[in-house]
């Protein structure tokens, strides 16, 4: 199969789909691999470094498109390449659909085969390409967060963990899972009095015990949310339903009542954000304030790191995209439930639910075409 790496062309994304060294794992398995020119570079990865690895450079996405069986990105492709995607040929990269819909029609109008990255699901319902650029996500919710209180970033000038005789600031988190997770992680580590929130008890429970001291882990319904919402200086949204779009939970209303200079991150933005506010920035204009509060709500967050993302996403796409190079994607897709759950479009079809309910489109069984 020959296998193309785009170069990601959404604002200041500066993360690539595959490094160097899993071109090697391509060629190796006896598939080519076309890269486009500088696709690498945002990520400290030269041209060089992927034609040493056995990748030929081209200059132009249209090239890559044209001659690549399989084309893989990070972001979800742009309305200037739907054109570009032929039929039949499979796009494997974040897709985000829900949120989405001129993107949505734009790949049934090309008939290709659409995997998303997000929706490949495990049984016991991980999301294993999910999860790297979550746990990077998470980490970095908190960074943003403890920079935006700053005072002459527009915050409340409130330092995250405190100092001696002056308590720290108040964190909360909406969503026990790996995003919640690793920001509340940050937030204690920082000193923070920390809550996630979360509405399985089962969960709250496992959180409880591995959590730090400064962490309380507190079962979520409107009334507590609130009334904490009310206490906080960082609110993290960190909330998701595979597939689908995200509950708005933060209302405008919470917003009217909480203190001025405090901050909220939506790291659920990617599926149209949880805080009813929310409107999807870039890491060049990042920031905008409703009400007084500094909203964080930019769609690609882990590119600001983008070498770190670019590895793990690596580690995490690799083992998947080599199963569909080796086998075909319908193959693949009927020897892994996991990969099955990631197919979103094919041939003009919706195959996954989230994404026709959320656009009232006509919904078809993916077991109906392999």
């Amino acid at each position: 199969m020959i296998v193309g790496i785009l170069k990601e062309i959404k604002v200041l994304e500066r993360r690539v789909c595959m490094t160097p060294a899993g071109v090697v794992a391509m060629v190796q398995n006896g598939h080519e691999v076309v890269v486009e020119k500088d696709a690498g570079a945002g990520s400290g990865f030269e041209d060089a470094l992927y034609v040493e690895a056995g990748a030929t450079i081209l200059d132009t996405p249209a090239e890559v498109y044209a001659k690549a069986d399989m084309v893989m990105h990070v972001k979800e492709p742009q309305p200037s390449e739907y054109d570009m995607i032929r039929e039949g040929q499979i796009v494997f990269t974040y897709l985000h659909l829900a949120a989405d819909e001129p993107q949505t029609m734009g790949l049934m109008k090309s008939k290709s085969i659409c995997i998303a990255y997000e929706t490949v699901e495990k049984a016991d319902g991980s999301l294993p390409l999910l999860l790297p650029m979550s746990e990077v996500a998470g980490r970095m919710a908190t960074q943003e967060g403890a920079k935006y209180l700053e005072m002459p970033m527009g915050g409340r000038g409130v330092l995250l963990g405190g100092v001696t005789g002056v308590e720290p600031a108040t964190v909360v988190v909406i969503g026990g899972g790996v995003v919640g997770v690793n920001a509340a992680k940050m937030a204690c580590g920082l000193g923070a009095k920390v809550y996630i929130l979360d509405t399985n008890l089962d969960r709250l429970r496992y959180l409880d015990d591995i959590m730090p001291a400064n962490c309380y882990p507190v079962m979520s319904n409107p009334s507590v949310l609130r009334e904490l919402v009310l206490q906080a200086d960082v609110v993290i949204g960190a909330v998701l339903i595979a597939g689908a779009k995200a509950p708005k939970l933060l209302t405008k209303d919470m917003l009217k009542d909480m203190k001025d200079g405090s901050v909220i991150v939506d790291v659920a933005i990617d599926q149209g954000g949880c805080f009813e506010t929310s409107k999807a920035t870039t890491h060049e204009d990042p920031t905008f304030v409703v009400d007084g509060v500094t909203h964080y709500c930019v769609a690609n967050m882990p590119g600001a790191v983008s070498r770190t993302s670019t590895m793990a996403l690596t580690n995490a796409t690799l083992p998947y995209a080599l199963e569909i190079a080796n086998k075909g994607w319908k193959k693949a897709v009927q020897e892994n439930e996991a990969l099955k759950k990631g197919v979103n479009v094919v041939d003009g079809k919706i195959t996954f639910k989230g994404v026709s309910d959320a656009w009232n489109l006509d919904y078809t069984d993916i077991n109906e075409l392999i």
